[in-house]
This record gives structure tokens, sequence and C-alpha cells, in this order.
């Protein structure tokens, strides 16, 4: 039997080391069967377990979560490797305030153009709005989308950026047309435009004071331009583009002197005399400064003829003109374009009289038993053919009843009225009065139209002269012809005065028979008075034939 000793003494050790065992060992012992109890043999127990003690757990624990660590770094790596690799732009990154990270280029320069901007003008308290395009600015996005690309791949970029703490931000690419801004800012300028307002006159209760002058301004295109072609990224950015306005000095005017001469004609009442050439009557109205003091606007000009320069404001004389013609009649009425044109001349000649034209209007007249045109045309001192102008398609063969328009006398007086002189020819007397400035002049016989071709009423003017005019029907030549109407409105030849006609070229007619009709429609009068009408009467001077 072999030595066991040293064994045993080891097992004891262990035993009291782990006194725990040798309570197991007891224990199996004492509740282990009997041969005579049991019949089938014992197995051997099971090995023993030991737990493992608490700082193995942690060291698993913690080998565990750096493995995990790992992993995921390296997952990271591989994810930011792809990442750098691919076309999407890094995270972080901006561009025009938006962001750009985790977008591929070609959607960050889809992203780019749908952000453009209109651009706000402001210059001198105005602001237009226009869209980029027009001042020659346009946004390079594929190139700002291959920037913002780049810098989330540059260590330097994010270097700055982390020590600013702020994201990366990739400027924008932008292209200037700077032919195409200048056109635009050239076809804005008129709009921020102020035109320089030189010192002028305005009327206070009748009398004329001075206007201190203003400083204009005007667009500085090539100033402009030049801030523009500097700055076009800050433009974009902000949305503006702030203008250089440059200021423009006044004109140096004399408005003191201006002033007092105005207030020379101020100081009067306006006269305005409505002459009717019909009637030859003159209504005349009186105007007190206070009152046309405030239908005048003034204008200086320094270098012309005139520097005091008047103008009438048309609305505000309008009712004034409009209440004196509803004075005149129903019939009767005045012309306010050309009164105020009148009145606007005699102010810049510096006259306090004023001549205006009284006109006539159309009338109605109803046909009464008996009438012809010829006979309602000497009652109206009409011509009749002007008359059946006048009514289209009305026959010769007039009803009771009927309506005939009849035209304004103005017709016949086509021309400028000259207001100081005027013929009158009596058909019952067979006499020429000749009148200036109210007074007669010459006072001569003469010969109107017979009957079958006779002279006819009205007031009618002289508009054309010859010296010797040819008529063709009566192959007659009528020396110092004054034409005054056409008997006809569409045909070219003309009633009017002249002396003793030839035929033939020598023989004088009619020397014998002034004083009664002989004529052919015209007025004649002697050679030597067909002379010296032929030279006093111009154009204008209003002929008045009565019955």
């Amino acid at each position: 039997m072999a030595d066991h000793s040293p064994e045993l003494a080891a097992f004891a050790a262990s035993l009291n080391a782990h006194p725990e065992d040798v309570e197991e060992i007891y224990h199996y012992r004492k509740t282990s069967p009997t041969a005579s109890t049991v019949p089938n043999p014992a197995y051997p127990p099971a090995p023993l377990v030991r737990p493992l003690p608490p700082s193995r757990w942690l060291l698993l624990l913690l080998g565990g979560g750096i493995i995990t660590l790992l992993a995921l770094v390296v997952v990271l790596c591989l994810g930011a490797l792809w990442l750098y690799r691919s076309d999407r732009i890094m995270p972080g990154v901006q561009s025009m305030g938006l962001n750009l990270g985790g977008y591929s280029i070609g959607q960050v320069t889809a992203l780019l153009q749908q952000s453009e901007r209109t651009i706000a003008l402001e210059g001198g308290g105005t602001a237009i709005l226009t869209p980029p395009a027009d001042l020659g600015l346009s946004l390079d996005a594929a190139a700002t989308a291959q920037a913002a690309h780049q810098m989330g791949r540059s260590w330097a970029a994010w270097q700055a950026a982390f020590k600013a703490r702020t994201r990366l931000q990739v400027a924008p690419v932008w292209r200037f047309d700077p032919v195409r801004a200048e056109a635009k800012l050239r076809q804005l300028a008129p709009q921020f435009e102020v035109p320089a307002r030189p010192a002028g006159l305005k009327v206070v209760a009748g009398r004329a004071e001075v206007t201190p002058p203003a400083v204009g301004r005007a667009l500085d295109v090539a100033a402009t331009l030049s801030w523009l072609r500097q700055h076009p990224a800050q433009v974009m950015n902000e949305g503006r583009l702030p203008l250089v306005l440059m200021a423009i000095q006044p004109p140096t005017t004399n408005a003191s002197a201006a002033a007092a001469q105005a207030n020379e004609l101020l100081a009067h009442s306006l006269i305005i005399q409505a002459y009717d050439p019909v009637s030859n009557e003159t209504v005349e109205w009186t105007v007190a400064p206070t009152q046309w003091g405030d239908w005048v606007s003034f204008s200086l000009d320094p270098a012309g003829a005139a520097p005091l320069k008047w103008t009438l404001v048309k609305e505000k004389v309008e009712p004034f003109l409009t209440t004196q013609a509803a004075g005149l009649g129903s019939v009767r009425t005045l012309n306010t374009d050309e009164a105020v044109a009148s009145m606007e001349a005699a102010l810049r000649a510096s006259q306090a009289e004023v001549s205006l034209r009284v006109y006539h209007r159309e009338q109605q007249h109803t046909v009464q038993p008996g009438e012809t045109f010829s006979s309602i045309a000497y009652d109206y001192g009409i011509p009749y053919p002007w008359i059946q102008q006048a009514n289209p398609g009305v026959s010769n063969a007039l009803r009771p009843g009927q309506l005939l328009t009849i035209p304004s006398p103005d017709v016949l007086l086509p021309l400028p009225v000259v207001k100081h002189k005027r013929i009158v020819v009596s058909l019952s007397q067979q006499k020429l009065w000749a009148y200036e400035n109210g007074a007669v002049k010459w006072e001569w016989p003469a010969s109107t139209g017979i009957a079958s071709s006779p002279t006819a009423p009205g007031v009618f003017q002289a508009q054309s002269h010859s010296l010797n005019a040819y008529a063709a029907n009566w192959n007659l030549w009528m020396p110092h012809f004054i034409g005054i109407y056409r008997p006809v409105p569409t045909s070219d030849f003309m009633n009017g005065f002249h002396g003793f006609p030839t035929r033939n070229g020598s023989t004088l007619l009619w020397t014998e028979d002034l004083g009664h009709p002989i004529t052919y429609g015209c007025i004649l009068v002697s050679s030597d008075n067909a002379a010296l009408l032929y030279d006093w009467a111009e154009a204008g001077v209003v002929v008045e034939i009565t019955r």
C-alpha cells in the first residue's frame, strides 16, 4: 500500500481552507443510500462549478463594451469614408442661409437655383424691386455646389469653423454682367430723379411772393455700377442695392426782380372783352387781382427772352369762363381752350386787357308753311347751299313741321377776327361803309347781285386777295378782288369785292351802274375805291351784308 501522507495532508489543508466542502461531503455521505436499500450502483457526484468572483464579471462587461465601441468606430469610419468619397455635402455646410449637408451636388444645385430673390434698388426714399438677372447678377449654382462639396472635405475649413464656433459658410459664386447692369440702371434712373427747382414765385392774396430754390437729385449710374461690381455677394445676400445719388444744384434766378414785375401787373384788375363778330357786340368782364391771381402760376427762365413766364391753370379758369358763357345766351358760347390761350398771351405781354371771341352754336329751325331753303337762308344770313349741306337727305320740297339744322355763322368766319375794322354793305341801299375803330372811314355807292344771281346777306370775312381775279363762268376779269364767301361750300369760287371788270381784256363793264344791282353775286365798287379797299382790308376783316 502506497504512502499517501502527502496527498492527505494537502487534502486536509484544502478542507481547512474551504469548510463548506467538508459540510458538502458530510451531507452527501449522510444521505447516500446503502447497498441494501439501492440495488443499482451509485453514480459519482457531478463536478463542482465555482461561481466567478465579481471582479471577473466586470472585466467581461468592460471587454464587451470596448469591442462594441470599436465596432461602432469602425462603422462610423467606414460611413465617413463613404460620405467623403461620395458627392454628398458634409453636414454643417451652409450657403445663402441654406443647410446643404446631406444633399448631393445635383440636389444642391437645384436648391440654390430656386433660392434666388429679388433685389430692392433703394435711394432717396424710393425702392424698386427687380430680378437679379436684370442687374447682370446670376448665381453659378453648380460652381457654388461644388465649392460646398470641397469645403466640407477641407480640414482647414473645419478648424476655422470650430474656432469661430460656427457652421461652414460657403460663399456663393456670382457672375456679373456690367453691360446689362448699366442698361437697367439707366432705364430706372428717371424714377429716382428729382429735378432741381430754382427759386420761383407764387401768388398769395393777389401778390407774388418768392419761393426758395430746392436741390434736386439724380442717379449716379457710374458710381452705383462701380459699387455693384465690388459687392455683388453683399447685394445678393442682403437683397438690396443702395443707389448712389448725386445732388443737382438749381439754376440761379433773380426771383425778386421777377416778383416785382409780376406785382406790377397783379396790381390791376383783368379786363376781359368778349367780342361777337356776328352782332358786332362786345361784352366786358372785370376780374379783381385776388381772383385772377389764383388762376396763374409762374416759371422763371433766366436764359429766355422773357425771364418771367405766366401760365394759366386751365382747371381754375374754366369755372369762371363757363359761368360767363352761360350769360351770353343759349346760342352763343366761348371756346375755353382758345380763351385760356388768349388770356395767357396777354399776361405774358404784361397786358391787363384780354380780347376773346364769342362763338355761335348750331340752331334748329322748324319749317313754316311757304318756307323754302332760300327764304330760310335769307332770314338766317346763311347761303342756302350751306343749309342744304347741313341737312343731307332733305329734299328741296320742305314740309311744314320739318326740323332743319342751321349751321353756325362761324363757318363763314374761318379766320381770326380783325376787331377794329368792319365793312358793312346794304342790299337795300346799295351802299358800302368801311369802319375803323368804330368810326366811318369811307362811304361809297356799291352794286350787288341781280335777282337771278343775288348776293347773300350774312356776316362774312375777307379771306383772299387777288390783284386781278378771273371768273370763268362769265368770262370776267375783276381787279383788286377780295374774296369773302363761297356761295357753295364745296366749290372753290368766291363772291367778293372788286372794281369795274373787263371782258376780253379791254372793255370796262358797269361803269355807269353803281348804286343798283348789276353783278352776278359780288359787290362792285369803283376801281379806285376797290384799290383802296384792297390795301386796307386785310384777311380777317368782317364783312356784314344787310338786307
